[in-house]
């Protein structure tokens, strides 16, 4: 349902609404605006190419906004709509921060916040980093399926960086499943000696995982203790994240009447 508003804010209610609703009675409901005022909307939309008849009485997304969709995509960048939550993390945990995207069998730093020490972190954009044993990595192989996780440690190798790193699929499941139970992924030196690392999933428009966020430290600078108590404010950035980009569960549009 929405709040009173604009006109404008009405045509946006019903042009969201039609995703899901065909029938003016349901896009009515769903939006809290009237039926007349609804079909009103429907017909200029449809002149616009925005929604057009279905056959039956109802109505459909147009040809327009596949258009409309393209041209933004081609414009999107992540990076840029992940830019505030990140710079919000930074601000307040002081830690070197990170935002990578995968890319197929392993992923890539497209955003790097240096953190307020006397030490840069051995990482830069651009640069590529191994699912198996970075918190980044995990967050990301938690979102996918069991035989999937399998399939790209079988292409991938599972090498051992560190003493600490996980070397078996079952070992990495394993782990997997606890970072799915909550929410976050903990590098615990398994990337490289003597760094920590706490990251949390990013997921894009259609709910798939798209990458993560994380923060990184020395180990002598920010223990496991540490890692447990900013995972909240990593997880609350990464939903943040999340919903620039447009993920499902991102929070609704205000609500009208009239």
């Amino acid at each position: 349902m929405v709040r009173e508003g604009s006109s404008i804010d009405k045509a946006l209610a019903v042009l969201e609404a039609i995703a899901e609703h065909h029938r003016v009675t349901d896009i009515a409901a769903a939006t809290g605006v009237s039926k007349s005022t609804v079909h009103r909307i429907l017909q200029s939309l449809v002149e616009w190419g925005f929604a057009r008849a279905d056959g039956s009485g109802g109505y459909e997304p147009g040809p327009r906004i596949l258009t409309l969709a393209g041209r933004v995509m081609n414009r999107f960048d992540p990076a840029r709509q992940a830019s505030g939550a990140l710079n919000a993390l930074h601000e307040r945990i002081g830690y070197t921060t990170h935002f990578a995207i995968r890319s197929g069998d392993e992923a890539v730093y497209v955003d790097k916040l240096e953190g307020r020490r006397p030490y840069q972190m051995p990482s830069r954009v651009g640069m590529s980093l191994r699912l198996h044993c970075t918190a980044i990595g995990k967050a990301v192989l938690a979102q996918l399926g069991a035989d999937e996780v399998r399939a790209i440690c079988a292409r991938t190798g599972m090498p051992a960086p560190t003493p600490t790193t996980l070397t078996t699929p079952e070992d990495l499941l394993a782990d997997l499943a606890l970072v799915r139970s909550r929410g976050y992924a903990l590098d615990n030196e398994e990337n490289l000696p003597g760094i920590l690392c706490v990251g949390a999933p990013v997921f894009d428009h259609t709910g798939q995982v798209l990458g993560g966020i994380s923060i990184s430290a020395l180990a002598m600078d920010m223990g496991r203790d540490d890692l447990e108590r900013f995972a909240p404010d990593v997880v609350a950035a990464a939903r943040e994240v999340s919903a620039a980009l447009g993920a499902p569960g991102a929070p609704a549009a205000p609500a009208l009447n009239g």
